[in-house]
């Protein structure tokens, strides 16, 4: 599987932005699930949301939630990451990830990951 995360850039401190991640390659199993995870500089890679292919079940990391919404689209093979009221401390590049099972999503191990995509919010 491939994962190509694309939709970052630079954007204003309170607007949105979003990310997307296709799959490519092996057929994404209704048993995946995908997740999206950040890293900034000097700093440790961060969990920030992850869905299960089949339900939706949706995951979020504390400091998004109510902010950050993940979703996917089954037809397209492609999961999205709409960030809204976007901070400065946002800033990052973010990653898609999946997992080829929801146990595994579940307990943060994923098979594939993408290349990464920068997102800047400016103050």
């Amino acid at each position: 599987v491939q994962l190509q995360a694309s939709g970052g850039g630079l954007v204003q401190a309170g607007g949105s932005l979003r990310l997307s991640c296709a799959a490519s390659g092996r057929a994404f199993s209704s048993s995946y699930g995908m997740g999206w995870f950040r890293q900034a500089p000097e700093k440790e890679r961060e969990f920030v949301a992850a869905i299960t292919w089949s339900y939706g079940s949706t995951y979020y990391g504390d400091s998004m939630k109510g902010r950050f919404t993940i979703s996917r689209d089954n037809a397209k093979n492609t999961g999205y990451l709409q960030m809204n009221s976007l901070k400065p401390e946002d800033k990052a590049v973010y990653y898609c990830a999946a997992a080829t099972t929801s146990s595994k999503l579940i307990r943060g191990l994923y098979d594939y990951w993408g290349q990464g995509t920068q997102v800047t919010v400016s103050s």
